[in-house]
């Protein structure tokens, strides 16, 4: 099953929703090359990190390898090792690591980070999601980010502005998938803000039916954990998930 939020994922940066300035920034670095670069991109849960980074590491050659760690607790042993040994011996195919979550990587896998990024060849672009901002204690480890930080093109998406473009793409997608319940559009901006305009959140309301007559219906657990179903509607809170978009 390919939820809605993945099977209406923007495939290039013009389909990004809210983001113009972030997008505008990232295609004038990009028109300077793609590789040997190290990015950090950070913003609110469902306003796109994930969306971006995707994008961005396409942007390399046609046969370009794109790894991607859904969390930095990934990024230890032999996939630290990865890294490590891609970006020191220049890959015969263009590589680019996507590390999620960023602010949970390891004091050990940070210091070893910061002698890679500094070398990294014109094959390999790495890029580090978060949702969190700021150079202070960004870490688990609770040591400073700056070094780390001041090695990536850092891209702060915004979290203003994006209640109604997302509200009018989800009516879209509604619509297309016959889960619109012929819902105006301020119940659409309704559940934006009620899900804080986290875009992803939306459309696992919408496909759990909440802009249906239908009061409520069972939704499937995407975090397959309990296998039983969660069930939901526009009137109860929004539900968990951690699938990033």
């Amino acid at each position: 099953m390919i939820y809605l939020h993945e099977k209406y994922r923007p495939r290039s940066f013009d389909e990004v929703l809210g983001q113009d300035n972030a997008i505008r920034r990232i295609k004038q670095v990009l028109a300077r090359g793609w590789g040997g670069r190290a990015w950090w991109i950070c913003g609110g849960s469902g306003h796109g990190k994930t969306t971006v980074a995707r994008i961005l590491a396409k942007q390399g050659p046609p046969n370009t390898s794109v790894v991607e760690f859904n969390s930095a607790d990934e990024v230890d042993g032999a996939e630290y090792g990865e890294i490590r040994t891609v970006s020191i011996f220049r890959p015969i195919i263009p590589t680019a690591f996507i590390i999620n979550e960023a602010h949970g990587l390891k004091k050990h896998v940070i210091r070893g980070l910061l002698g890679i990024l500094e070398r990294l060849p014109d094959e390999v672009v790495v890029v580090f999601t978060t949702t969190q901002v700021g150079e202070q204690e960004l870490f688990e480890a609770k040591i400073d980010a700056q070094p780390l930080l001041s090695r990536c093109i850092e891209i702060q998406l915004t979290s203003q502005g994006l209640a109604e473009p997302f509200a009018e793409r989800c009516r879209e997608i509604a619509v297309l998938e016959n889960l619109d319940g012929n819902k105006p559009l301020k119940d659409y901006i309704k559940l934006a803000r009620k899900c804080k305009s986290n875009f992803r959140q939306m459309l696992i309301e919408i496909e759990a039916g909440c802009m249906l007559d239908t009061p409520q219906l069972r939704y499937p657990d995407i975090r397959g954990d309990s296998g039983k179903g969660t069930s939901a509607n526009c009137a109860s809170g929004p539900i968990s998930g951690t699938l990033h978009i």
